[in-house]
């Protein structure tokens, strides 16, 4: 039922319609073994089954109106309820001692109940007991007591009754709600991921390439030898990075920390900027090496993308990274408030790791990227 709400509304509500079918059954019965034994006129049987019947019948209906939020009394529950006085007005004295024929209007309660606050309904069910107690009391010969206890009774247990299984409907949607907003959640989480790294992988790999095609395109007219290494260049990260998305795609890809190291110094070079590496990552767990990694290569993008630097240095101790790099343009500023969606996925990826991350200009006129990874 957790999975079909609908199933359990149907349950419910075919539960209640089955219960209301045997009273009703029930009742007509005793109104008709009651004009058959000659106890009551045929035309007061007729008026008094008409009325009970009319009145389980509009039952149904203000359930359904009730059970998916909490509605204002409508006509159908109005007329409910006048049938319901005209049954229990028309209570056949020779059937009253079987308890049964007053519980029309204790049926009309628990819908009414639905619909009206809690101290609303307890205070219409006082007045409807007392009403229904005089009025029995008076045309049949049982004790006021009894029926006081026994309408008392069924005032309270048959409203609480329909509000629990209203409650228990309420739960089972909220809960199937909750799961299905779970499941978009976690969609889009993974649609975010994914956006973000493929990000990272482009961002990077698009950066070199533009960056080598342009030092190909100047060496062309100067050195032609060194302008073919640079464009096989080109094709070869060209070719590693429709690899690497292909493997993002697949939802599989892990970065190596030396190979990013490596890369990420031949690149910085290669645009002319000194880069200095000193990383200690020996006691350092994969995951913390994928990490720090990944903030490699954005790094290492950013300074591509952002500055015209001329070194480069990235330190690697302890599970925290620095990478300090001049050419910064502009006053000192924020990552936050001046960088794209690069550093952004990457604090975001850090920050999910239980790691911190920082970046922003010094004043010494240096660009500072520092990531931490968790032990």
């Amino acid at each position: 039922m957790a999975t079909r709400p609908e199933t359990a509304k149907k349950i419910l509500l075919y539960w209640m319609d089955a219960t209301v079918a045997l009273m009703g059954f029930m009742l007509s019965m005793m109104v008709l073994a009651s004009a058959r034994e000659g106890r009551i006129f045929v035309p007061h049987a007729v008026a008094a089954e008409v009325c009970v019947l009319a009145a389980l019948a509009f039952l149904p209906l203000v359930l359904r109106d009730a059970y998916d939020d909490r509605p204002r009394p409508t006509a159908k529950l109005v007329a409910g309820g006048l049938f319901a006085a005209g049954a229990v007005a028309l209570v056949p004295p020779s059937i009253t001692t079987t308890g049964s024929w007053e519980m029309v209007g204790c049926l009309w309660l628990s819908a009414l109940a639905l619909y009206l606050p809690l101290r609303a309904t307890a205070c219409v069910g006082a007045a409807l007991v007392a009403l229904t107690t005089f009025y029995v009391s008076a045309v049949s010969d049982q004790p006021w007591q009894y029926l006081l206890i026994s309408l008392t009774v069924s005032a309270v247990l048959l409203p609480a009754t329909m509000r629990l299984w209203r409650w228990l409907w309420w739960t089972i949607r909220e809960a199937y709600d909750s799961r299905e907003a779970k499941a978009t959640l976690a969609v889009s989480n993974e649609r975010l991921r994914f956006a973000r790294d493929l990000h990272d992988l482009l961002g990077h790999s698009l950066s070199v390439l533009t960056l080598k095609s342009e030092l190909a395109a100047k060496l062309a007219t100067i050195d032609t030898g060194k302008a073919a290494a640079e464009m096989a260049d080109v094709r070869r990260l060209a070719a590693e990075s429709l690899a690497e998305v292909q493997v993002a795609v697949d939802g599989y890809r892990v970065l190596d920390l030396d190979e990013e190291l490596a890369g990420v110094r031949a690149a910085l070079e290669a645009a002319g900027a000194r880069c200095v590496i000193e990383a200690r990552t020996d006691d350092l767990s994969p995951a913390a090496r994928t990490l720090l990694a990944w903030a490699v290569r954005e790094g290492a993008t950013n300074v591509l993308k952002h500055s015209t630097a001329t070194r480069c240095a990235i330190i690697i101790d302890g599970g925290v990274l620095e990478m300090r790099n001049d050419g910064v343009p502009g006053p000192a500023t924020s990552w936050a408030t001046g960088a794209g969606s690069g550093l952004r996925g990457l604090a975001e990826r850090m920050g999910a790791a239980g790691g911190s991350f920082t970046a922003a200009t010094t004043p010494a006129g240096e660009f500072l990227l520092r990531a931490a990874v968790p032990a």
